[in-house]
């Protein structure tokens, strides 16, 4: 198939398309470069990409109406895999503009793209950030999401209710996925598993927000991208079970679906650093600070409907992950 990733360049952007060009699709990876973080990190993953037959990059803002129109009108995509997005819980603190500008207006585009060129099918990035104030663990699709504790995370929210809408109206088959905490080899530089490895490493000390009480589903990259792959070949259809008397959140009597994709487990965040000082056989050193605005205490997934529509589910151990994800690290930074 004829496949648009956006946010190519990015953690799960370039793992995704690789995956897509592996089992033989034509991939075209759009991504702005910016500099949120790293841009040499993005060239390189973009440079694991470049030379493999099938895929095409070409430097695009998704909040360019205009050249996203052009890009759609020109390519005829089969599928779209959307994932580009401005991510990050703090930085929608310092920068909320950013958020309404990539997050909503280039949402729209996409969707504006999808619905005139008839795109069989197309999945978008949600977020766990989306349960907010919700407590009730796993957190399940089928719980409402109206309790938004950060500005990322509302603009996730709207994402799922433009996707709907499109849905509804124009019948566009829309999926999305609330990823829960992406981490492993090429992964992104303002998380945790990232930031804590590089300061370990260094010997300097490591941020330790809500002084340790925290706990994260954390989900390896390649679990995640086998849950986006089955979802887009899975082109989502009414649920003819759908009721608005008592209206699922996850489905519809439209084209629409959305999923959790998480490993269904909520790993301490004390010992997420202890497995880090473990496979960098060094001591970590704790600054114990308050919880920081937007952040929850707590995730975990439940996947039974991934499970359920896809046949697969997360099953990656943190254990596994890191010591992966750690060797990706020492590797890439010669550390």
């Amino acid at each position: 198939m004829k496949v648009l990733v956006t946010g190519a360049a990015g953690f799960i952007g370039f793992h995704t398309s690789r995956a897509l060009l592996e089992r033989g699709d034509e991939v075209i990876g759009i991504d702005n470069l910016n500099a949120y973080y790293d841009v040499r990190l993005k060239e390189d993953r973009l440079a694991q990409l470049q030379d493999r037959p099938g895929f095409r990059f070409l430097k695009l803002d998704i909040a360019d109406r205009n050249a996203m129109t052009k890009l759609f009108d020109e390519e005829r995509f089969e599928r779209v895999v959307h994932l580009a997005a401005q991510a990050g819980v703090r930085y929608s603190l310092q920068n909320p503009q950013a958020y309404a500008d990539s997050n909503l207006q280039g949402f729209l585009n996409i969707l504006e793209g999808c619905r005139h060129n008839h795109v069989a099918h197309c999945v978008f990035a949600s977020s766990s950030s989306v349960y907010g104030a919700n407590t009730q663990l796993p957190f399940s699709v089928s719980q409402s999401v109206d309790h938004p504790i950060s500005l990322y995370a509302a603009t996730k929210k709207a994402n799922e209710l433009m996707a709907h809408t499109y849905a509804h109206l124009y019948r566009l088959p829309m999926t999305g996925l609330r990823f829960f905490t992406v981490y492993g080899p090429w992964g992104r530089p303002d998380m945790a598993p990232f930031i804590f490895t590089g300061k370990i490493l260094a010997g300097e000390p490591i941020d330790v927000f809500n002084e340790g009480r925290q706990a994260r589903d954390f989900t390896y990259i390649d679990d995640i991208v086998e849950g986006v792959v089955r979802t887009m070949d899975k082109i989502a259809e009414p649920d003819a079970s759908w009721s608005g008397d008592h209206p699922s959140p996850a489905t519809s009597r439209a084209p629409y679906r959305i999923y959790n994709i998480g490993n269904n487990t909520s790993v301490p965040l004390e010992y997420f650093i202890a497995l880090l000082e473990k496979e960098t056989g060094r001591k970590a050193i704790k600054n114990l600070l308050p919880a920081q605005p937007g952040d929850v205490p707590m995730t975990c997934a439940d996947v039974d409907a991934l499970a359920q529509a896809v046949g697969f589910k997360p099953s990656t151990s943190i254990e596994d992950g890191l010591h992966r994800f750690v060797a990706w690290y020492r590797d890439y930074y010669k550390v």
